[in-house]
């Protein structure tokens, strides 16, 4: 009996997720960016693995929200490079943990760092290369440079 409850309840959860359009390998895929719908997405599951970029609007016909959509997929190679994922909620009539979190008022673009902290808010879209300016300013990221260069010289020097 357990077997069977267990059973459904994985089948259950698994096809929440797949319906939610969030890919199963999300966190292992770096080319995996989104956007994703952030209705079953959860940030504690990007905790330490990915950057999360998260677009908020009342309606997704809000022309913010469709022009902050248009620079993030104009230029994926930056957002790959630096472990982003995309999330979206536009439906506050059917809030998103993560809504619920962060609370936006109308169009809200939110950058949340690897460790999980909210580190900036922006009422307006911003370009691919202004996200990525403010993620490459992060300690996290300059350790992660510092590691790179540093694994490029070890190899350099075999």
């Amino acid at each position: 009996m357990k077997h069977a409850i267990l059973f459904v309840l994985s089948a259950f959860f698994a096809t929440q997720t797949l319906a939610a359009g969030l890919p199963e390998n999300v966190l292992d895929d770096p080319t995996a960016i989104g956007p994703y719908d952030a209705v079953e997405a959860n940030l504690s599951d990007f905790l330490w693995l990915k950057r999360a970029v998260v677009v908020f609007a009342d309606t997704p016909a809000d022309p913010r929200f469709t022009r902050q959509i248009e620079l993030l997929e104009a230029r994926p190679a930056p957002l790959i490079d630096r472990d982003v994922v995309i999330l979206i909620d536009s439906d506050p009539k059917n809030p998103s943990e993560i809504r619920n979190t962060l609370r936006p008022r109308g169009f809200m673009m939110v950058l949340i760092g690897k460790d999980g902290e909210v580190e900036l808010r922006k009422p307006s879209p911003w370009d691919v290369r202004e996200i990525t300016r403010a993620i490459d300013k992060m300690p996290l990221r300059l350790q992660e440079l510092r590691d790179r260069r540093a694994a490029q010289d070890a190899e350099l020097n075999d």
